[in-house]
């Protein structure tokens, strides 16, 4: 019987090629792959060195990024977008988690600190996996290349744009050195919306710097560049979980992360929503932004800390005090003039507040806060001392009739007391004798500019509150005081140049010192130590202003409470609703570490009893309600006292052998002799230096204006 014929097909020896085969065809094609990969680098590598000269890469000179506002320390204050809408901030590896740079490159580009643009190994390993799965496994991209990407984006992946892209990469390298092309890609990757760079996403997701992540926010932040609309976290939560625990698992080992950690990360909890960018000193960083629109970078003297602080009591008390209550702080360092902490208003986007207005710089009536300034000229002239008796009784000053805030009187008070309990009697009565436009020229000396109504000259109503000036000035003239009498001129931006201290005082030194003890000593709001700080409140007529201005030995802060739109708010005053607040910012900012001002020499503690007879009791400048005259004085001399031995020893001169004399009444302007000679000559002034003509007894006479006069004998000795 014929045996059956076999099939080619079925023979031992073809089945054996046939089982073979496709093993034995995918290993040429790899061959082929490998092969073609390397030629084809090799011929980019050299086309791309030849393309550099002619095509070179398109490197922005200067790359546009958000333009920063910076604290004194260079932390963020607030930032404005690019001209796109983006937020794109500039970045040094110095301001990264170094771990999550090293995170980064074990997950993108191994081999980044070794390649040229473009990793051979990579992109065999690409192609080899391509052909042998029949997808994409992994991708053959350096960091390089996708810097290359991000500068020439295109819309369409393609063959041809790979091969730009590691052309690009090969320039790339020769042009810039690896960290200037890891802080390209960090600057230019996106991170979903407007988001672009790893600085704008970490304080847009985590609100903070990037210089600290956790390593489940690093995982999220180096898995979301890769998809980034359909990774971000407060859109696509469970996507950006799946990617971020990729990122962890597969690079977890390979930078220190023991599995313990990696699993400890994976249960992390991402973000749901995007945070807002920092946006403090809001009004500040405005006012820059306008004055200079182009600059990229702006520095101010305010300190980050000390302005979320302020910003969060001013949130707070407004939210208290009522939805169309606005209140702005500024805090500033006497010494140096710098301020660290400005609050325009508690919300700068409330409608409602008029949050946009910057009412630390608007022009309101300061009510009660230059009270401190009237009696600190009383006390330079030598008029006052403040255990000095002083008047408080129903009064007329020529047409002028002030009354108290609560229409109450004390009668007889001391200056002290007539400062701490804000009486307007005494007040007016001294202002009256120091004269409104010599109060006016001392609030300028502390660089303030008082504005007037309506362009009229300086009346007794601007000692309670009938002129203009804005928080800023406020804290200016409190600056002084603290200063013991020297003026400070504030600034905000770190490139101020320092003012040179040759201005004129704003008040003597003693009399600084002597309004100083007096505001420590006023009562503060309950549960406060008295003493700790220098403080003054004030109310402006109709209840339209609150304010409350105070000085340790190294802070002074200004706080006003009010409406942005001047309505009144009836039960509104200084003493109840910005106090309290006064006290809690210096609570907030912390401690000084100066104390207040030494008390200087010609400034004494005494009672009233200890006084000399002119100082006693005040009565200059009152007009009585009844018989509406003046009570004119002769002037009387009150230093050097009569028959006094006096020492002009050499630590007691200045610039010479000089007399310090002061007087007490009478009306400017004075003219003084020394043993019948002219020493002076229309000197409006009631404190002065004679000089001296030799040791002995010496005649001392003042003259003033009405040809009154009064003339003490003393002994002057070496």
């Amino acid at each position: 019987m014929k045996a059956p014929s076999r099939s080619p097909h079925r023979s031992r020896t073809d089945g054996r090629f046939a089982m073979h085969d496709r093993p034995r065809s995918k290993k040429i094609r790899l061959q082929v792959v490998a092969a073609s990969t390397v030629l084809l680098a090799a011929l980019g590598y050299f086309t791309a060195i030849w393309a550099d000269r002619v095509f070179p890469p398109p490197l922005p000179a200067d790359l546009p990024v958000s333009a920063s506002v910076l604290d004194r320390n260079g932390d963020l204050l607030g930032a404005f977008t690019v001209n796109d809408g983006l937020w794109r901030f500039p970045v040094s590896l110095a301001d990264v988690d170094p771990r999550f740079t090293e995170m980064l490159l074990a997950y993108e580009d191994k081999r980044f600190y070794r390649h040229s643009g473009i990793d051979l190994r990579a992109l065999l390993r690409a192609g080899l996996q391509l052909v042998w799965h029949g997808r994409i496994i992994s991708g053959g991209s350096t960091i390089t290349m996708q810097l290359a990407r991000l500068l020439e984006p295109r819309r369409q992946r393609s063959l041809a744009a790979k091969v730009r892209q590691a052309l690009r990469a090969v320039q790339i390298e020769r042009r810039l050195d690896k960290r200037e092309i890891l802080e390209a890609y960090l600057t230019l990757a996106p991170y979903g919306g407007n988001l672009e760079g790893i600085r704008a996403a970490s304080l847009a997701y985590f609100a903070k710097e990037p210089k600290r992540l956790t390593p489940g926010e690093a995982g999220m932040l180096i898995a979301l560049p890769q998809l980034p609309e359909t990774r971000r976290p407060d859109v696509h939560r469970a996507n950006a979980v799946k990617a971020r625990n990729r990122v962890l698992e597969r690079i977890g080992g390979a930078v220190g992360l023991a599995a313990d950690e990696v699993a400890s990360a994976k249960q992390e909890k991402l973000p749901s929503a995007r945070h807002s960018m920092p946006n403090l000193a809001a009004h500040s960083a405005a006012l820059m932004r306008a004055r200079d629109p182009k600059a990229g970078l702006y520095r101010l003297s305010i300190d980050r800390n000390k302005q979320m602080a302020l910003e969060a009591l001013a949130r707070h008390a407004a939210e208290k005090l009522g939805s169309q209550i606005s209140v702005a702080i500024i805090l500033a360092d006497h010494q140096s003039g710098a301020i660290l902490a400005r609050v325009g208003s508690p919300e700068f986007a409330s409608q409602a507040r008029r949050g946009y207005v910057d009412m630390s710089r608007a022009i309101r009536s300061p009510g009660s806060t230059l009270k401190p300034f009237i009696y600190g000229l009383g006390f330079e002239d030598g008029l006052i001392h403040p255990s000095t008796l002083i008047e408080d009784r129903p009064s007329i000053f020529g047409s002028y009739r002030p009354v108290n805030f609560d229409s109450s009187y004390q009668g007889t008070v001391t200056i002290r007391q007539a400062l701490q309990m804000s009486l307007n009697i005494p007040a007016v009565s001294v202002l009256a004798n120091a004269g409104p436009l010599r109060l006016m020229t001392r609030m300028k000396r502390a660089g303030t500019t008082p504005v007037m109504p309506d362009l009229s000259s300086p009346g007794l109503a601007i000692g309670l509150g009938g002129v203009g000036l804005t928080l800023e000035d406020l804290v200016s003239l409190y600056a002084s005081l603290a200063r013991g009498g020297r003026p400070v001129q504030l600034f905000e931006t770190t490139n101020h140049e320092a003012a040179q201290d040759a201005a004129p005082q704003v008040l003597s030194e003693a009399a600084a010192w002597y309004v100083t003890d007096i505001l420590r000593g006023t009562p503060p709001p309950e549960g406060v130590l008295r003493g700790s700080i220098a403080f003054k409140t004030g109310t402006s007529y109709g209840y339209r202003d609150a304010w409350s201005v105070g000085y340790n030995g190294e802070f002074v802060i200004g706080l006003w409470v009010g409406r942005a739109d001047g309505t009144p708010i009836p039960g509104l005053s200084g003493r109840t609703s910005a106090a309290p607040l006064l006290f809690e910012a210096f609570s907030r900012v912390g401690g000084s570490e100066r104390p207040f001002k030494a008390q200087p020499d010609g400034a004494y503690i005494a009672s009233n009893e200890d006084l000399a007879k002119p100082l006693q009791h005040f009565t200059e400048g009152m007009f009585s309600s009844t018989a509406g005259a003046s009570v004119e004085t002769p002037p009387v001399i009150i230093f050097p006292p009569r028959d006094a031995k006096i020492d002009i020893a050499p630590s007691a001169r200045s610039d010479g052998k000089l007399l310090a004399v002061k007087i007490q009444n009478g009306t400017p302007p004075f003219r003084w002799l020394m043993n019948g000679r002219p020493a002076t000559l229309g000197d409006r002034r009631r404190q002065t230096n004679l000089d001296i003509d030799g040791v002995g007894f010496s005649t001392i006479t003042v003259i003033d204006s009405q040809g009154r006069t009064d003339n003490v004998r003393v002994f002057l000795q070496e």
